[in-house]
């Protein structure tokens, strides 16, 4: 693809993430609705801070195509590290591991993470939106476009921090509330709930070795050189 498609491409995927986000934010808005939002509001879970982290990304993305075309490469050197650190850290393993938790627990027992009652809210269009073509959008874009991975000790550590920020959240929530944000984590011990966030994290961790793994296969060794002291 020429770099005007690729830039139309990441506007559309781009706009498509804000249109979800906004859509959403205005159903949070009817009674059903926020009662779903309780305790925590839409950002408790994880799927809608994967839609808003996919926003942000491509608009960066979108943003970079456009500064390349009208400045050059030199000049846009932050954003292009910026948005490649978006990428690989954060956009590709958390659409990735939302993707395959949510259709593994869904296919096992839809009760423990996505009940059946919530059909009658989100439409199945929006349900796929958030949980399905997020991955197809992701794979397209290591296809397209190279990306400069940082090395594995900063990746996984920044990884690392931002799933531990989304678990003291997910406790603080229940400590708060009682209630907790997915029902699985209900039928859990502390033992088995320590267990399935530990599992989690050696699974997305997974993912992220993965997608630096299909990088170097599409477009060869693209890792940030270490600093000279």
């Amino acid at each position: 693809m020429t770099r005007t498609s690729i830039c139309v491409y990441h506007f559309l995927v781009s706009s498509w993430y804000i249109f979800l986000n906004y859509h959403i934010s205005q159903k949070g808005r009817s009674k059903q609705m926020s009662k779903i939002f309780l305790n925590g509001g839409q950002w408790k879970y994880l799927t809608l801070l994967n839609l808003l982290l996919q926003a942000i990304f491509f608009g960066v993305a979108c943003l970079e195509d456009v500064l390349k075309k009208m400045k050059g490469k030199k000049d846009i050197k932050f954003i292009t590290a910026f948005r490649d650190l978006l990428f690989t850290t954060l956009a590709f393993p958390i659409s990735t591991f939302v993707f395959f938790t949510f259709w593994l627990l869904f296919l096992y027992d839809r009760e423990l993470v996505y009940p059946e009652a919530l059909d009658g809210i989100f439409p199945v269009w929006l349900n796929h939106a958030m949980h399905t073509f997020i991955l197809p959008f992701s794979l397209v874009e290591v296809i397209l476009r190279p990306h400069s991975y940082p090395m594995k000790k900063k990746g996984l550590s920044l990884l690392a921090a931002a799933s531990l920020a989304y678990i003291s959240r997910v406790l603080w929530i229940y400590s708060e509330t009682g209630t907790w944000v997915y029902p699985v984590f209900a039928k859990l011990s502390p033992v088995g709930l320590a267990a399935f966030f530990s599992l989690s994290y050696i699974c997305i961790a997974s993912i992220y070795l993965l997608g630096e793994k299909l990088n170097h296969s599409q477009w060869g060794d693209m890792r940030q050189p270490k600093k000279k002291k």
